[in-house]
């Protein structure tokens, strides 16, 4: 999979591919032909005594060690550039597949771990993907030209590498075998801590507010622990590895040296091919300290590989088939039939067997106890989440038929919880419709009641907005909001309880507002409060994801006792009193 994954990457860079290559080629061959020229320094010119021949290969010596240099620069400088690349189009992959997500995908993941892949896991196989460049094309031509270099120098002096480099390489693999599953349980422990902290800087004033710190402070320390003790085990087993190599290398010089020794003394060997020979020596057990260095990252650049292919290779619930038609134009006129909803592996639906009309010009209000289903039903309607019986029309056409640009353009949506993005007033009104005027901005801000606190703000329409709204109150995100729907003009408006933060005085006249921009299209509200949704032409009644009740606000009142007790509830006791 780590292999798939980089090759697919890597297809679009053939040639700097090809580059890299054929420079660390040219580099590695330097560095094995230098031992050569040093032994015939020594050999013909220093125990010789003849300067002409030290100056003529010290020069050509400089020559090659030039070239070396200038090739390993180019190949480490395209290797980083093309590394980086690899980087930038997988977290621009991840980036594209969350973005088609349903909330049912982002739920079996975990935002969290979303974030954990597409950051720190990309990272790993960034890196793998530079060290190979620069490693993993040296090692095997290191290598191989080293021993039948080495062997050239003196044949019965190589043997020694059939007992080194056997113990060298069973000696990493034991290692790096027990780095595979700790480098696994490592990445799973960053989603952990991800999560842990994400949670606590959102919730943290209802910590502060219930004197939790202490609590949340030690559940961090545990995901914190954890995740310390899996690094602590990984680094000592790299730690490990390199006195492992050096106690090998060492081990062989001093071989080498004791047995070269005796066979110069026997005059079968030269002083410079000794030289030579464990320059040989060392390029070879180099080349093999980088190919060990490379399955030390390979293990943790495979697991990071698993879980970014894991997102890529899942298919989106809600999607576009080749079949989806796209619509320029709906009428507004919304239909539900049957409509219900169950999360996998639940075992009752969330929403089951709801069916209702709503027709352009008209409001139908939504209302029901806490868990009753009223947001996922607005979910079910831009295809957040799809029906799984039942279907949904939209101006005639099925919504599963349709693309999902055309069905989302042709609704304003205003969430549960009201978002902003950082930016200023107009880039997050201008969502809802694309190069709109100034004109328009502010059109739409009249009617969300937004227009006076924005002309308030000294830099008007380019006022900044925090992430999250974070620097406006609860009822100016939500105005804001609902300015971002009304400018696109949709055929349909959905409003998840999107009028909770606002006062009476302001919800009032916000709904008046919202009367003849909304003359064209249909208008599904969700409420808690009674006194939003009393003037609706419908109103539908969910209790336990069921449609209990259904009709105007008098003809509920005289036959749904579930609203009967949502409407009591509300009332004053000076209204109770009255009603007596």
């Amino acid at each position: 999979m780590l292999y798939r994954l980089i090759a697919r990457n890597l297809a679009p860079h053939k040639a700097p591919l090809i580059a890299i290559v054929v420079l660390q080629f040219l580099s590695t061959l330097a560095s094995l032909y230098l031992p050569t020229l040093n032994a015939d320094i020594i050999d013909d010119g220093v125990v010789k005594g003849d300067i002409g021949t030290i100056y003529s290969l010290g020069m050509w010596m400089l020559v090659i060690t030039a070239g070396q240099v200038v090739a390993a620069i180019a190949a480490t400088f395209l290797s980083a550039r093309l590394a980086m690349g690899v980087g930038r189009q997988i977290r621009r992959d991840l980036f594209n597949q969350v973005e088609t997500f349903s909330a049912q995908e982002v739920g079996t993941i975990g935002a969290p771990s979303l974030i954990t892949r597409t950051t720190n896991d990309v990272q790993q196989v960034q890196m793998l993907t530079l060290m190979s460049f620069t490693l993993m094309v040296t090692a095997p031509i290191m290598s191989i030209g080293g021993i039948i270099l080495a062997m050239k120098q003196d044949v019965p002096l190589s043997g020694l590498l059939l007992v080194i480099l056997p113990v060298l390489i069973i000696a990493i693999a034991l290692i790096v075998r027990v780095l595979v599953p700790t480098f696994r349980k490592v990445q799973h422990q960053l989603d952990d801590i991800n999560g842990v902290l994400r949670e606590q800087i959102t919730g943290i004033s209802v910590i502060r507010a219930f004197v939790r710190r202490d609590y949340e402070a030690q559940r961090f320390d545990t995901a914190n622990g954890a995740l310390t003790a899996s690094q602590l085990r990984a680094g000592r087993l790299l730690a490990l590895m390199f006195p492992t190599i050096f106690f090998v290398v060492n081990v062989t010089s001093v071989g080498v040296l004791w047995f070269g020794g005796q066979r110069i003394d026997s005059g079968s060997m030269q002083i410079g091919a000794l030289t030579a020979f464990l320059s040989y020596i060392m390029l070879i057990l180099m080349s093999v300290m980088m190919a060990m260095f490379m399955f030390m990252m390979i293990p943790r650049a495979a697991v990071s590989a698993e879980r970014i292919q894991e997102v890529l290779d899942l298919v989106p619930s809600v999607a576009d088939t080749v079949d989806s038609v796209h619509v320029e134009h709906f009428d507004g006129h919304l239909s539900v039939r049957d409509a219900s909803f169950k999360y996998p592996g639940a075992q009752d639906p969330v929403l089951a067997g709801v069916s209702f009309d709503a027709a352009p010009g008209t409001t139908t209000a939504v209302i029901g106890s806490t868990g009753s289903g009223k947001s996922t039903l607005i979910n079910l309607i831009p295809r957040l989440l799809d029906a799984t019986v039942g279907h949904i029309e939209l101006g005639g056409h099925n919504i599963t038929e349709v693309t999902l640009e055309s069905l989302r353009k042709s609704i304003g949506l205003v969430p549960q919880k009201a978002y902003l993005f950082s930016g200023t007033v107009a880039s997050n009104v201008r969502m809802g419709k694309t190069g709109a005027s100034d004109e328009e901005v502010w059109a739409a801000l009249e009617v969300a009641q937004a227009a006076d606190f924005v002309r308030e703000m000294p830099e008007g329409l380019d006022a900044p907005i925090e992430q999250g709204g974070s620097n406006v109150s609860g009822g100016q995100r939500q105005r804001l909001c609902i300015a971002r729907a009304v400018i696109g003009k949709p055929s349909l408006y959905l409003f998840d309880d999107s009028f909770s933060a606002l006062d009476y005085a302001t919800d009032a006249k916000l709904r008046a507002a919202l009367k003849p921009v909304t003359t064209n299209a249909a208008v599904l509200v969700v409420a808690q409060r009674v006194g939003t949704i009393r003037h609706a032409e419908n109103i539908l009644v969910l209790d336990e994801g069921k449609l209990v009740g259904q009709g105007t606000h008098d003809e509920l009142m005289r036959s749904c006792p579930t609203y009967q007790e949502i409407v009591t509830s509300q009332m004053t006791d000076e209204d109770q009193e009255q009603s007596v």
